[in-house]
C-alpha cells in the first residue's frame, strides 16, 4: 500500500504508478527512477526492473505521476489579505497590496510567504513565480519560506527607481543590490534569482533597459506587470505616448528575458512587438475573471509561438481549478463567438501548466516535464475516484474534473514534501495558528482603503430600501 514512510526516503526510489504523465501524453508500463534529486531513467517498467534488480518498485496503482505545476506569476507576501480583494475593482494594489505589505516586518513576510507557498504546495505548484515584495525587509524571508517548505521559487527582487528623481547614486546602488542579488542565488538549489520592475511606470528608461540588460546577460527573467488595467494604459498614454508595452520596446527593455504579467489589452502592434521579443507571458485568467478588465487571448499567443505560463497572481493556489479557469475563460471570451468548441483542447492548458509553464519561468531545462535529467518536481494524482471513472481522454479530465483533494503525494527535487495535503516534515497547523496572530495585527494596522465592506455588512445594505428621489 503507498505510504508516506515508503515515499519518504533519501535512497534511490524505482516508482511504478499506473500511467505516467509524458509531454506527448500519459502511458501505461512506465516508470521512474528518481535519485540524488533528479529523474535519473524514464522507461518501461520491466526494463527498469531488469537493470536495477535490487530495487523493489513502489507500486501504485490507479495513481498517475505527472510532473509539478508552475504558477508563472503570484505574490507570496499578499497571503494575509487574500479575502480583502473580493468584490473590489481594478488596481487594488494600490488601496490594499502597497499598504499591506508596507506593515510586514521580517518575520510576517517569512510568515505569509510560508503560507502562500504552503498553498501553493497543496494546489500542486511545486514552482512558483514570485513577483516580488514591497516588504522593506522581505525578500531574505521570502526566500527562507521557500526553502523551508521545499518549493522550488523564481525569486523577484523590485528595482523601481521612479521616485529617485534622477539620484544617479541611488540608481547605481539599486542596480549593484540586483547584480549581488543575481549572484548570490545563482547556485541555490531552490530559490532562482530574478528582477522586477512592478509597472513600466515604477521605473525610469535607463533602469527598465539596464534591468533587463543584466536578466539577458545572466540567464534570468525580468518581470514586470503590463497592460493589464485601463487606468494603467491610460496613465502611460498622457505621461509617454506609449502605452506599457511599447515604454518596454522604446527603452531596449523588451527583450528574450522579459516575463510580462497580464499583457490583457494588446494591440496588434503590441502583439506583433511581443511575436518578436522572445518576451514571455504569464496568462492569469482568474485574476482577469476577478479583477480585470479584460482576458489575454491565450490561444493566439500559442499560435504566434510566445512562450506562457498560467499564473494564479495570487487569487487561489489551486492547479487544478487555475487550469480549468484558462479554459473556461477562453473558451467565454473567444471560443463562443467563433464557434471553437475546443479552444486548443485540455493538453494545451495542462502543457502550459507544466512544461510551457516552466519554459517561461526561465526553468525549462530544470523542470516542468519528465525526463531523464531533469529536477524531480512531480505529483502522485489518486485516478481511483468516480469523477474519472470511466476514463476517455486524461488530459481533458485533468483539466476539467481535476481536484487538488485527488494530490496525494507532492515531490520537488526528488524529495516528498507534502502527503496529502500536509507537511512531512514540519508542523503546519502551528504555522496557522501564528498567521492568524500576526496577520490580525498587521491588516489591522494597515491604512488599507476597501470600496466595499465585508459581505455580511454589504448584504445588509443593499436590502435597505431605496431613499426616495
Amino acid at each position: 500500500m503507498l505510504s508516506p514512510e515508503r515515499l519518504n526516503s533519501r535512497e534511490p526510489l524505482l516508482l511504478a504508478p499506473e500511467w505516467l504523465m509524458l509531454p506527448e501524453g500519459p502511458r501505461e508500463g512506465m516508470a521512474v527512477l528518481v535519485e540524488n534529486g533528479r529523474f535519473a531513467r524514464v522507461a518501461a517498467l520491466d526494463d527498469l526492473r531488469a537493470a536495477h534488480p535490487g530495487l523493489a518498485p513502489v507500486e501504485m496503482p490507479q495513481r498517475l505521476l505527472m510532473p509539478g505545476l508552475v504558477d508563472t506569476h503570484t505574490h507570496l507576501t499578499q497571503s494575509f489579505g487574500k479575502a480583502l480583494a473580493f468584490g473590489e475593482p481594478s488596481e487594488i494594489f494600490k488601496r490594499i497590496w502597497v499598504p499591506m505589505e508596507a506593515t510586514l516586518d521580517e518575520n510576517a513576510a517569512y510568515l505569509s510567504s510560508k503560507l502562500a507557498a504552503l498553498e501553493s504546495l497543496r494546489g500542486g505548484f511545486t514552482t512558483v513565480v514570485d513577483a516580488g515584495t514591497r516588504s522593506q525587509v522581505g525578500l531574505d524571508a521570502v526566500a527562507s519560506a521557500a526553502r523551508d517548505t521545499g518549493i522550488r521559487c523564481v525569486l523577484g527582487m523590485i528595482c523601481n527607481d521612479a521616485d529617485l528623481d534622477g539620484d544617479e547614486a541611488a540608481q547605481r546602488r539599486i542596480l549593484d543590490d540586483a547584480a549581488t542579488f543575481l549572484a548570490r542565488l545563482e547556485h541555490d538549489p531552490l530559490v532562482h534569482p530574478s528582477l522586477a520592475i512592478s509597472i513600466p511606470e515604477a521605473a525610469s528608461d535607463r533602469m527598465l533597459q539596464a534591468v533587463a540588460a543584466l536578466t539577458l546577460e545572466s540567464g534570468r527573467r525580468f518581470q514586470t506587470h503590463v497592460n493589464e488595467h485601463l487606468a494603467a494604459v491610460e496613465r502611460s498614454l498622457v505621461a509617454r505616448g506609449l502605452r506599457p508595452l511599447e515604454v518596454l520596446h522604446a527603452c531596449g527593455a523588451l527583450n528574450a528575458s522579459a516575463l510580462l504579467a497580464h499583457a490583457t489589452l494588446l494591440t496588434p502592434r503590441e502583439i506583433g512587438l511581443l511575436r518578436d521579443s522572445g518576451a514571455a507571458v504569464a496568462y492569469n485568467p482568474v485574476a482577469s475573471q476577478w479583477k480585470g478588465n479584460a482576458v489575454l487571448d491565450a490561444g493566439l499567443l500559442a499560435l504566434l509561438g510566445v512562450p506562457f505560463g498560467l499564473g494564479t497572481d495570487g487569487t487561489r493556489a489551486d492547479g487544478f481549478r487555475l487550469m480549468d479557469a484558462a479554459e473556461a475563460t477562453q473558451r467565454l471570451t473567444s471560443g463562443l463567438a467563433n464557434g471553437d468548441s475546443s479552444c486548443g483542447g485540455g493538453w494545451l492548458w495542462l502543457d502550459h501548466a507544466t512544461h510551457g509553464g516552466a519554459r517561461a519561468a526561465g526553468l525549462g531545462a530544470l523542470t516542468g516535464h519528465i525526463a531523464e535529467g531533469l529536477a524531480a518536481d512531480f505529483l502522485v494524482v489518486d485516478l481511483d475516484i468516480p469523477e474519472f471513472v470511466p476514463s476517455w481522454d486524461l488530459n481533458w479530465e485533468l483539466v476539467r474534473f481535476g481536484n487538488r483533494d485527488q494530490i496525494e503525494a507532492v515531490f520537488v527535487n526528488g524529495a516528498l514534501r507534502l502527503w496529502q495535503g500536509w507537511p512531512v516534515d514540519w508542523d503546519a497547523r502551528a504555522l496557522m495558528r501564528e498567521v492568524r496572530e500576526v496577520a490580525r495585527r498587521d491588516v489591522r494596522r494597515a491604512p488599507i482603503q476597501r470600496v466595499h465592506p465585508a459581505s455580511d455588512l454589504h448584504r445588509a445594505q443593499q436590502r435597505q430600501p431605496s431613499s426616495p428621489a
